[in-house]
């Protein structure tokens, strides 16, 4: 017999207040409404206990977002809703490492002071283990998540879901989930990361996969959300674009459409822009040109939203699959990158990523220096700079020579420990090298060598070089040029290498101006 509602409620208080907590499928007697209660409730809880803790860790980042504990992957459903910047977030609340994922939310009123709400979904419902990425829309002021719930347990593993909310914090899922429930005839088992957008008056929804070896984006549309048609491969690869597309999302951007993707398995790239154009009448996609989202190590499952003033912003993970992940030791793992807004070159060919504006909010005290000649093996022309919570703007121009210049970043007092920041004029490239960071996040037992991120670039009229640096105290993310060529890469020095200078070898150059700003932290929780 069915318990009633006050039976079901007085049980889950009772065992809540001895301490005992039900797993989200643990008892088939307790309706499913008050399972997803138990889970999220649990998962919030637990996110909680250690967060003093992990609070001390010197890695803790001071204007990114994380997790308040445990582990964080790719952004999900980035949406501007009633005033609100929303973050979601894969995460798992139990422990420092993948697990049954959950998403995890933040908000903001100016993309840079940033708070924790509750964890927004579990996976509760039974025809899911883990509620992975996925976007949002604002459908006539209901915020709306479509989600991969994936299990194990079934033959179709990763299926399509929805759920709703009024207010932005508490979701309920929608109770004829999932609404894409098969597998369509072009696609793999793998068939994942649903975005969601509207184009007039229908809605669409991209959903990454691949087949026979070609990573692809299946579209459906709807009316309502609800009822989902299947259209077709709208994307595939070329053949040199992967096996299978994560996290495609699809947008336009000044005349042109952008598909971003991050391909598994593609040569030298996981994370790609493709610019071309979307024809709704067709619904197909043509690639016209590729290019790298960032030349870092840590940029993964990038995704975007239009904001209320038009601007396409993008923000990422920030860390790789792979990575020994120090901070583990201390109970988080993870984080997302800062707020991109993306721009079209003036040619319409090429993405430009730039910090959002409103990061300017988050500086503070200001040095500044103006036309310092830069010779080899002179030291010592950034004294008044240091810190680990940093944002450095410097145009240098190219004297003479074809050897290398650049900025020496997080040194340690005698030196040893340092971040290299530089331009290779003879290889046409600029390099982030961690070799000497600190704590590797790579096993050099196994070969494996991510010490370095290049990537071709131009000066500016074959002389300027305009870079823009934002560090945290276990990241630096790299604009160059207006943000031609961006760079992320997570790093784990000792807490004392604090000290920054400038070095040239083989060439003479002279930074016009250099502006150092110390960054306030972001949280308000």
């Amino acid at each position: 017999m069915k318990k009633s509602l006050f039976a079901t409620l007085f049980l889950l208080v009772s065992l809540s207040a001895s301490g005992i907590v039900l797993a989200a499928d643990s008892s088939t007697d307790v309706p499913q409404e008050y399972r997803a209660y138990n889970a999220l409730d649990k998962a919030n809880k637990a996110v909680w206990a250690d967060y003093e803790k992990v609070r001390q860790s010197p890695f803790r980042l001071n204007y990114h977002i994380m997790a308040p504990t445990g582990w964080i992957n790719d952004p999900n459903g980035l949406i501007q809703f009633k005033g609100q910047y929303h973050v979601f977030y894969q995460h798992y609340p139990y422990a420092p490492y993948w697990g049954p994922m959950h998403w995890g939310h933040v908000v903001s009123k100016d993309l840079v002071h940033w708070q924790y709400k509750p964890i927004a979904l579990a996976p509760d419902q039974d025809y899911e283990s883990g509620c992975w990425s996925g976007s949002a829309v604002d459908d006539n002021g209901v915020i709306t998540l479509f989600y991969t719930a994936h299990s194990d347990n079934r033959t179709t593993k990763e299926l399509q879901c929805m759920a709703t909310s009024s207010d932005g914090i508490t979701f309920k899922k929608y109770e004829g989930n999932p609404v894409i429930r098969e597998l369509p005839p072009d696609a793999s088992t793998d068939f994942r990361d649903p975005s969601v957008w509207k184009h007039e008056n229908m809605w669409y929804m991209l959903v990454g996969t691949g087949k026979d070896g070609k990573g692809r984006a299946v579209l459906y549309r709807s009316t309502d959300l609800r009822q989902w048609d299947y259209q077709g491969v709208a994307a595939e690869s070329n053949g040199t674009q992967g096996d299978m597309w994560e996290c495609p999302n699809l947008f336009s951007l000044g005349e042109k459409d952008v598909l971003l993707l991050s391909p598994m398995n593609m040569k030298d790239a996981k994370n790609i822009f493709i610019v071309g154009n979307m024809n709704y009448q067709t619904e197909k996609f043509t690639q016209q040109n590729v290019q790298q989202v960032d030349y870092g190590q840590d940029f993964y499952a990038g995704q975007t939203f239009q904001d209320n003033k038009g601007r396409r912003i993008m923000i990422g993970w920030m860390n790789r699959w792979g990575s020994k992940f120090p901070t583990a030791n201390d109970g988080w793992a993870g984080a997302l990158t800062v707020p991109r807004e993306l721009k079209l070159s003036k040619d319409g060919s090429k993405v430009l990523s730039v910090p959002v504006e409103e990061m300017q909010k988050l500086r503070d005290t200001q040095v500044s220096y103006k036309n310092l000649n830069v010779s080899e093996g002179q030291k010592g022309y950034l004294k008044k700079v240091n810190g680990d919570s940093l944002e450095i703007k410097a145009r240098i121009k190219l004297l003479k020579g074809n050897g290398r210049f650049g900025l020496i970043a997080r040194e340690s007092d005698d030196g040893k420990e340092k971040t290299l920041l530089y331009y290779d004029v003879g290889k046409r490239e600029f390099v982030v090298d961690r070799s000497e960071s600190g704590i590797n996040d790579w096993n050099k037992e196994t070969g494996e060598d991510y010490s370095q991120s290049r990537a071709k670039v131009d000066l500016k009229d074959d002389r300027y070089l305009d870079l823009q640096i934002f560090i945290d105290r276990s990241s630096i993310e790299v604009f160059v040029n207006d943000g031609e060529v961006v760079m992320s890469n997570r790093i784990y020095p000792n807490s004392t290498s604090i000290h920054y200078d400038l070095f040239a070898e083989g060439v003479s150059v002279q930074v016009e101006k250099l502006q150092a700003w110390k960054l306030l932290n972001g949280w308000i929780n």
